[in-house]
């Protein structure tokens, strides 16, 4: 088992403590000021924790070539062994979100108590029919779960039945729902069948979820069908969700809007319906880029944990949703990414805590544009890099995670054990 000993982090951390202490006292005295406990926001930011995707500690790639990094994981059990380390440095990732058939094992059993061993969980599990696997009867070519043809169809339901299946395995308790359905020609698709052949075939695999069990729909505005897709955006996600049931609900991926789109709105809006089931956190410049979060766009998911942290202030029912990256990682360590990601998000969710409610409130009654803009600009740019690191390290983390990670020499030390396949370990291309 290639892990990072605790001793090393402790040690490495003892480097960084004292300017630490100094740092987070100062910033303590100026959050006083303002009547905020210090104490009280880092123990939230302490239990703040995002899930890692099994897929995004391999190496991505493009339509026209992929660079394989040196120790990639080849298997579920490697990718695992790598998602133990970003949660060491971290301490925000102590779960893991799956995808299938890309990490199907013979003996699930095993694979929990190896999970178990690196003290990780199992999040939502991630099912495949936008892609044709080896052996499989019928190919999604044109269409999964909407495929005109009814054993295509099937084929894709017991998939889906199958990864809820494994995913009871593994202790997980929501099933992501991706479909890569559509068209790429005008004509092609008939786009009220094809929406009702969705529907029909989701319905079977709702109806056989376990009774603690939700399903997520991640809708996606193009790709790989670049005319038209089933779920396309939030409303065709909601209208979904809501015919099949309160046990459905949307899930928001950052890329898979249009340009512009005022996401925080659309979370809003889920939320006041009580159909946010999560989210699959990335950045984009220009479309579905998955590039690392808060790399390009901070404010923005800033004013996405607006959302939630008021949601979670005003304990709006039904409010529960679950947090995950999902990043495809071409010209860095996934390792090292992933680690910088949880704690972008981390410090999005941080600074939303640090707003001022009644101040906000108060200036919305008044129509006061300005104060109400800078309210959210107050606590946007005040620096919580102390608050972060003092949570990483009260919960065994590193207080500089990525140098403590590159002094390990883990990477180094896993390629040797790892010899490069040729192949994709992410899944993906």
């Amino acid at each position: 088992m290639q892990r990072i000993e605790k001793s090393f982090i402790e040690e490495q951390n003892q480097r960084h403590i004292d300017d630490l202490n100094k740092d987070f006292s100062y910033l303590g005295e100026k959050l006083s000021r303002s009547g905020i406990d210090i104490e009280t926001v880092t123990a939230a930011a302490e239990k703040f924790q995002i899930a890692v995707p099994s897929w995004g500690t391999g190496t991505g790639g493009t339509r026209f070539a992929r660079f394989p990094g040196v120790g990639e994981p080849r298997n579920i059990y490697e990718k695992l062994e790598d998602c133990a380390v970003i949660n060491d440095m971290s301490a925000c990732t102590d779960s893991v979100s799956p995808h299938f058939p890309w990490d199907c094992v013979d003996d699930f059993s095993e694979l929990k108590q190896k999970s178990d061993e690196f003290g990780l969980s199992w999040i939502a599990v991630n099912s495949n029919t936008f892609q044709d696997q080896q052996g499989q009867a019928h190919s999604y070519k044109f269409g999964s779960l909407s495929h005109t043809d009814a054993a295509t169809r099937q084929q894709a339901i017991e998939h889906n039945l199958d990864v809820i299946k494994w995913g009871q395995a593994l202790g997980a308790k929501s099933l992501t729902v991706w479909v890569g359905d559509g068209s790429n020609h005008p004509g092609q698709q008939h786009f009220q069948r094809s929406f009702e052949r969705y529907l029909e075939s989701m319905k079977k695999i709702y109806a056989e979820l376990p009774s603690d069990w939700e399903m997520h729909i991640e809708h996606k505005m193009f790709e790989p069908a670049f005319y038209s897709t089933v779920i396309q955006d939030w409303g065709s996600n909601i209208l979904a969700a809501m015919e099949l049931g309160p046990k459905c609900k949307s899930l928001v991926d950052l890329g898979h809007h249009a340009p512009n789109v005022n996401i925080e709105m659309i979370v809003s809006r889920l939320i006041q319906f009580k159909k946010l089931g999560g989210f699959h956190f990335n950045d984009s410049k220009y479309g579905d880029d998955d590039l690392d979060s808060g790399s390009l766009h901070p404010y923005q998911q800033f004013l996405i944990f607006n959302e939630l942290v008021d949601a979670e202030a005003r304990q709006q029912e039904g409010f529960a949703p679950a947090y995950m990256l999902d990043q495809s990682h071409n010209v860095t360590d996934p390792i090292e990414s992933l680690i910088n990601s949880a704690a972008e998000v981390q410090r999005s969710y941080v600074k939303a805590l640090l707003i001022d409610r009644d101040a906000l409130y108060g200036h919305q009654t008044a129509n006061d544009a300005i104060m109400a803009s800078n309210e959210l600009k107050k606590a946007f740019n005040l620096d919580v890099s102390p608050i972060l690191a003092m949570a990483r390290y009260r919960a065994g983390g590193a207080i500089e995670p990525i140098a403590t990670y590159r002094q390990s020499g883990y990477r180094q030390l896993v390629a040797k054990s790892r010899p490069s396949t040729g192949g994709n370990t992410s899944g993906i291309v």
